[in-house]
């Protein structure tokens, strides 16, 4: 029985031992760790470990960005760069069509072309206080222009005939709008229809004014026609057609004669004066490899006869601007002058025609408008001219504004000989 208590005796001590144990090596740890924080010497990351262990840490897909090299690239040669946003027209396209019911030379409006709107966004490099480059960034149209539509003859006969006060006119657009004055801003009195019959008054400028019914004004010219649309036309109206150059197929000037006004300060919100037949004559040409210009030389005819400008000046530029068609652009946007070609994204930024006629009829008219017309002057369709960029209606004056090449206007004289030398 004794031996058996101390048995058990002896097992509740050995369990004690070992509690009193643990104990000892739990305060003996805490000890260690309480010496390490407080009185051991603390050691930092070198520089070496520290980069080791970032370049470990991806903080984010964004590429490193020198700032030291941004100023660098900003200050360089004392150039800033400023972006400014302003809203411009945004010009309308002009569709031509066939219609085999009108003479040869006839060219009407069927429906009026209207501007749209386009905020834009420039980018501005100065050199000190001098502008030194200027180009268009973005583009964001705000309201839709609407395409203008222009019939042109392709029937038997040709027509010169020169309206005159007294005639009986029709309305050739979809609708046209009477107003009080001839300026579009003026008041609007009436609104007429397709084939409205007018009673003329007044010719001026662009604009006559007429009676039709009750409605008294003045509608534009280009949206009117003294072809009766009620009757098939057969042949020349009067004997008086002759005398008229507004729509006439053929030339009343010699080639010597034609010849003769080519200089290089010529005024280029004139016509040619060449016929239709003559366009397409100094238009054939070995180098038109892809055809374009002679396929194309009617609306170089068209524009004359619509804007008041020298075709041949503006078949000149396309020329030059395209190498004769060859272009990128001319081949795949129908592109010839590179309009809206910046240099920073030429392709990119330049305008996709549809059709080569597009971007012929639209060059003539931002010519007419901004390049060679001071602001105010009465130009197609009723507009005025904004005189932008005017300069003087030669090319030297276009070549202010138009072009950074400073030969450029020499280049396009040297094509324009070339192609008067072929009358």
């Amino acid at each position: 029985m004794k031996a058996k208590e101390k048995k058990e005796k002896k097992v509740k001590i050995t369990i004690k031992n070992l509690i009193y144990f643990l104990i000892f090596v739990v305060f003996i740890l805490y000890s260690i760790i309480f010496y390490d924080l407080y009185f051991s010497k603390k050691v930092y990351a070198t520089e070496e470990s520290f980069s080791e262990t970032t370049e470990k840490i991806k903080i984010s897909n964004a590429e490193e960005v020198n700032l030291e090299e941004i100023i660098a690239e900003n200050t360089n040669n004392g150039q800033r760069e400023e972006y400014e946003a302003k809203e411009e027209v945004l010009e309308y396209i002009t569709k031509y069509r066939t219609n085999n019911d009108l003479p040869k030379g006839i060219v009407q409006v069927v429906q009026e072309g209207r501007e749209g709107t386009q905020e834009i966004t420039v980018k501005k490099t100065y050199q000190g206080e001098e502008l030194v480059n200027e180009e268009q960034v973005s583009q964001k149209v705000t309201k839709a222009s609407i395409n203008k539509i222009v019939e042109i003859g392709g029937g038997a006969g040709t027509s010169n005939y020169t309206v005159k006060v007294g005639d009986t006119l029709y309305v050739t657009s979809d609708r046209l709008s009477v107003m009080t004055e001839p300026d579009e801003k003026s008041q609007k009195v009436a609104t007429l229809s397709k084939n409205d019959e007018l009673k003329l008054k007044e010719i001026k400028d662009q604009w006559y004014k007429i009676e039709s019914g009750t409605a008294r004004g003045y509608v534009k010219a280009e949206c009117t026609t003294y072809l009766n649309p009620n009757q098939k036309y057969e042949e020349e109206k009067t004997e008086e057609n002759n005398s008229s150059t507004t729509n006439n197929t053929t030339s009343s000037k010699s080639a010597s004669d034609l010849k003769a006004t080519l200089s290089m300060n010529m005024a280029l919100n004139k016509p040619s004066g060449l016929s239709l037949e003559q366009f397409k004559k100094v238009l054939t040409d070995s180098k038109d490899t892809n055809k374009i210009f002679v396929n194309n030389a009617q609306y170089f005819y068209y524009i004359e006869k619509q804007y008041n400008i020298n075709g041949i000046f503006v078949a000149a530029v396309g020329i030059h601007e395209s190498a004769w068609g060859t272009s990128k652009l001319a081949l795949e946007k129908k592109n010839l002058f590179g309009y809206g070609a910046y240099d920073s994204n030429p392709y990119n930024g330049a305008y996709n025609f549809s059709d080569y006629s597009e971007s012929i009829d639209l060059l003539a008219r931002v010519f007419v408008k901004y390049y060679l017309n001071p602001k105010g002057t009465s130009i197609y369709g009723g507009e005025k001219a904004t005189g932008s960029y005017y300069n003087g209606a030669t090319l030297a004056g276009v070549n202010t504004r138009y072009a950074s090449d400073k030969n450029w206007a020499n280049s396009v004289y040297k094509y324009m000989q070339y192609l008067y030398n072929k009358l």
